[in-house]
């Protein structure tokens, strides 16, 4: 029986009966499994896939939308992965020019490392940002926090919602809610009884990944990563915008270390909504 063309193989929706395929394609290309992350973004988030002729995926990546469902403000693209001995085929463009179409007018947005950067450009994105991955163990200053934070308790939901979504831009309820699941600790900043930042950290193999973070100033970011920080004996891991200079060099200082730079591109829109200056760490580079 002929072997059928890659062009030919459909697409089709992912879900979580697929979150072990999706797992092994991770690792195919040398990723981390991730099968938390994973899991949370084919629950919230849409799958788009090529089944491989010969078993598993051959192709995948995952669109989360946010805004009202009937007409999104903004969707995020990640987790583009081809497998190995089907790549430099077309089978990521293809899979991305599926994903672009269903999306139809729907502002887009991705965090692309610099191999993936041409083909997306090639696509109609455009480079609006940068982020700075940074990694390591967080060593305290001994200093004491000028801004109080606690853990978060499932009554703060609406307020971090309340929150959010001016700074992020889009109404992103069907992540905020999952968070406290999600992560393994989720805390907030206050002052004066009114919640003014918030921050998780969920695992992720032997790190925890510090985002989403969301904060009034640079001084409620340093306190919530600091909180955080006293709560695990795992590494850090974080992506920080870049223009987010004074954080960046205070993480810096405290043990971690840079380990790439993503670019952060749109589709559709000239730059992200919301407001970038309280809006430090994505949730996850794959979601936003």
């Amino acid at each position: 029986m002929p072997t059928p063309s890659l062009s030919s193989l459909p697409i089709r929706r992912l879900t979580l009966r697929d979150l072990t395929a999706c797992a092994d394609l991770s690792e195919n290309r040398g990723w981390p499994r991730e099968e938390h992350k994973w899991g949370l973004l084919l629950t919230a988030g849409r799958g788009y896939g090529i089944d491989a002729p010969d078993g598993g995926l051959l192709s995948a990546c995952v669109v989360t939308q946010y805004g009202p469902q009937d007409r999104p403000d903004l969707a995020a693209i990640g987790m583009v992965l081809v497998a190995e001995r089907y790549a430099r085929q077309g089978v990521g463009r293809r899979l991305m020019r599926h994903v672009v179409a269903a999306m139809d007018t729907t502002p887009l947005t991705l965090h692309a490392t610099p191999g993936g950067r041409p083909l997306y450009e090639e696509l109609g994105f455009k480079v609006t940002g940068q982020a700075e991955m940074l990694r390591g163990r967080f060593s305290p200053d001994g200093e004491t926090p000028a801004v109080p934070t606690r853990a978060a308790t499932a009554e703060d939901v609406t307020s971090l919602l309340r929150l959010d979504e001016p700074v992020f831009g889009a109404d992103r309820t069907q992540m905020i809610t999952r968070l406290p699941a999600f992560a393994d600790l989720l805390h907030v900043a206050e002052e004066g009884g009114r919640i003014i930042g918030y921050a998780a950290a969920w695992p992720n193999m032997d790190t925890h990944v510090v985002g989403p973070l969301i904060a009034r100033d640079t001084d409620t970011a340093k306190a919530l990563i600091s909180s955080l920080a006293a709560r695990t004996d795992r590494p850090l891991r974080t992506d920080i915008d870049v223009r987010h200079t004074e954080l960046i060099g205070w993480v810096k200082e405290r043990g971690l270390t840079s380990v790439a730079f993503n670019s952060v591109m749109t589709y559709g829109i000239g730059e992200l909504p919301g407001d970038w200056s309280r809006r430090f760490a994505p949730l996850t580079v794959a979601a936003g």
